[in-house]
């Protein structure tokens, strides 16, 4: 599968998507903030707080960004667009509702790994789409389009603090794989899209059975 339309194409989409929404970005930012003070400084609704963030993201991307503006270029963000708003979903049900999702920074391996995951969906997003000539409004904004909030999830699941539920790992790691369909495109930034699905993926999986045995 190629992805049927050029890179000048997109960017001239995340522009309008960025000018429309704004100020997003700024308030994406400061739920991202917020998320990682919550899992630093634990409290008793930290962890639902941060999943309910994370559903936030998710269903915004599914619904504003996939429905509304990309799929005006290529129909398969429909079918992004209904997966991230079934993650967003599942972000409600098994961390806001019931409690599942655990959120808590751990100075080991796997929240250190994570930790890089959120820098660089926080960060590294705009500072290599800078040197790629890419700068507002046509950066791909934190939060608020699939790949950067793809990222961002991986790294706070790394940073889970009790068995996830694998269901909550099948729609990120299905998307971290539409990187190896953006960079012939140009975006080269979804290299770490693809990392840290494949990486973040086999070490949560890894993290819980050692922690199940």
């Amino acid at each position: 599968m190629s992805i049927p339309f050029a890179l000048e194409q997109f960017l001239e989409l995340i522009r309008n998507y960025n000018l429309a929404i704004w100020p997003m970005q700024v308030i994406a930012y400061l739920l991202g903030i917020a998320a990682l003070f919550l899992a630093l400084k634990k409290t008793k609704y930290s962890s639902r707080i941060i999943a309910a963030i994370l559903a936030f993201f998710w269903l915004w991307v599914g619904i504003l960004c996939n429905l509304m503006y990309f799929s005006q270029i290529w129909k398969v963000f429909i079918v992004f667009g209904i997966l991230f708003i079934i993650q967003g979903i599942l972000f409600l049900i098994a961390g806001v509702f019931k409690s599942n999702v655990s959120f808590r920074f751990r100075l080991d391996a796997y929240s250190n790994t994570g930790s890089l995951f959120i820098i660089y969906a926080i960060a590294g997003y705009p500072i290599l789409g800078y040197f790629f000539g890419r700068i507002y409004p046509q950066s791909l904004s934190f939060g608020l389009v699939p790949c950067p909030t793809t990222v961002f999830t991986f790294g706070m699941l790394l940073w889970a603090d009790k068995k996830l539920p694998k269901y909550i790992l099948i729609i990120p790691l299905i998307f971290s794989l539409s990187g190896f369909l953006a960079i012939p495109l140009g975006i080269f930034e979804d290299i770490g899209l693809i990392i840290a699905g494949l990486l973040g993926t086999f070490m949560i999986i890894y993290r819980d059975r050692k922690r199940r045995d």
